[in-house]
C-alpha cells in the first residue's frame, strides 16, 4: 500500500488517524470476534442491553412460523486525534427474510420536511427561541411491535441445551426490521402526547406545545420568506409548453401561493395567528389584470384552473397579488 498511497500531506492527528485504521481488524466471523476480548465484551454488553430492554423472550417456535435470521455487526469509533473511541457490536436482524402479510404489514414512517426545519430555524433566529438538540440511544430498540415476529437466536449467544431449539420471539423493533422505522416512530408520538405536546397537521413529524408567538409579516412568491429570512424556494421547469407568458406566469403564481397557505397552516401550527393575506408578487401586468378581471374569458380559457383557484384566494381576502 505504501508503494502506491502517501501520507506525507496529512496533518498529524489525521496520519494518526489513517494509521489507526490499517491496525485494527474488523471481525469476519462472530467466531474471530468471540477470540478478541475487545470484540467479546462489546458483544455481551449489547446482549445485556437488548436483555434489559426486555426485546424478546424465549420461546418454542409455534408450527408454521419461519423465524428471521439475525447477525452481528462490527464497527469501530474514532475520536478526532485517531484513537480508538470505542468498539461497536450491534445485532441486526436480516430483514430481506421476512414475509409481507405474516411478519410485517405497514412500514411507513413520515419524514421531516426540509422546510420545516427551515421555518423553525427562522423563526428561532427572529425571535430569539432557544433550540435544544438530544439523541435517543438505540433509537430503534423503543419501537413496540404490532405483529408477531420470530427471530433466531443470535450468534454466539450462550444458552442451556435445553433452550438451544427455541427461538426469540420479538417484543421491540430491532434495527434491521421492516417496520422498525415505523415502531418507533409510533412509540415517540405515544410518548410526545404523553408529555403534552400535540402532533402538527401540516408535518407529522413535527409536535407542538401551544406558547404565546409575537405577529411577524410574512411575504411569499416565487421565494418565500418568514419575517427576513428566505425558507422556501423552487424552480421546476413546467411539464408543457406554455402557450403564453400569462399562462406560464399563472402557474407559477399557483404553485407559490400552495406553499404560501401550506406555510400558513404550519405557522398556525406554532401559534402565528397573523391577520395579515398572504402578499404575492408578480412581475407580469396581463397575469395581475387576469387574476382580477373575471370577465376576461377569451384571453383565460388556456389558465382558467388556475385563474380560478387565485381569484378565489383574492375574493376570499386570503391573498393579495402585488404588480412589481
Amino acid at each position: 500500500m505504501s508503494n502506491y498511497v502517501s501520507n506525507h500531506r496529512l496533518s498529524e492527528s489525521n496520519k494518526s488517524f489513517v494509521n489507526q485504521l490499517s491496525t485494527v481488524a474488523i471481525p469476519n466471523s462472530v467466531h474471530e470476534a468471540l477470540a478478541d476480548p475487545r470484540w467479546k465484551a462489546t458483544m455481551n454488553e449489547e446482549m445485556k442491553s437488548l436483555q434489559k430492554n426486555e426485546t424478546w423472550e424465549l420461546v418454542e417456535c409455534p408450527p408454521g412460523k419461519k423465524p428471521v435470521g439475525c447477525r452481528w455487526i462490527y464497527t469501530v469509533k474514532y475520536k478526532a486525534d485517531g484513537s480508538i473511541e470505542l468498539f461497536k457490536a450491534r445485532l441486526v436482524v436480516k430483514g430481506y427474510t421476512q414475509t409481507y402479510g405474516i411478519d410485517y404489514t405497514e412500514t411507513f414512517a413520515p419524514v421531516t420536511k426540509i422546510n420545516t426545519v427551515r421555518v423553525l430555524l427562522s423563526l428561532a433566529a427572529n425571535l430569539d427561541w432557544p433550540l435544544q438538540q438530544f439523541d435517543v440511544k438505540n433509537a430503534f430498540l423503543h419501537g413496540e411491535l404490532s405483529e408477531e415476529v420470530y427471530m433466531d437466536l443470535p450468534p454466539g449467544c450462550m444458552v442451556s441445551e435445553k433452550q438451544c431449539q427455541k427461538v426469540c420471539k420479538l417484543k421491540k423493533s430491532l434495527y434491521g426490521l421492516k417496520q422498525s422505522l415505523r415502531a418507533w416512530f409510533g412509540r415517540f408520538t405515544k410518548s410526545m402526547r404523553a408529555f403534552g405536546y400535540r402532533q402538527s397537521n401540516s408535518d407529522h413529524t413535527l409536535f407542538l406545545k401551544k406558547q404565546h408567538v409575537d405577529d411577524r409579516r410574512s411575504t411569499s412568491g416565487y421565494f418565500t420568506f418568514v419575517g427576513d429570512n428566505l425558507v422556501t424556494w423552487k424552480s421546476k421547469k413546467q411539464n408543457v409548453v406554455a402557450r403564453s407568458s400569462a399562462e406560464a406566469e399563472f402557474k407559477g403564481m399557483a404553485l407559490g401561493l400552495c406553499e404560501a397557505l401550506w406555510l400558513r397552516l404550519l405557522l398556525q401550527d406554532l401559534g402565528y395567528l397573523s391577520s395579515q393575506p398572504i402578499r404575492l408578487f408578480c412581475d407580469n401586468k396581463a397575469a395581475c389584470d387576469i387574476a382580477h378581471n373575471p370577465v376576461q374569458h377569451d384571453r383565460t380559457k388556456h389558465v382558467e384552473v388556475d385563474r380560478f383557484f387565485i381569484k378565489e384566494k383574492l375574493d376570499d381576502k386570503i391573498m393579495e397579488l402585488l404588480k412589481i
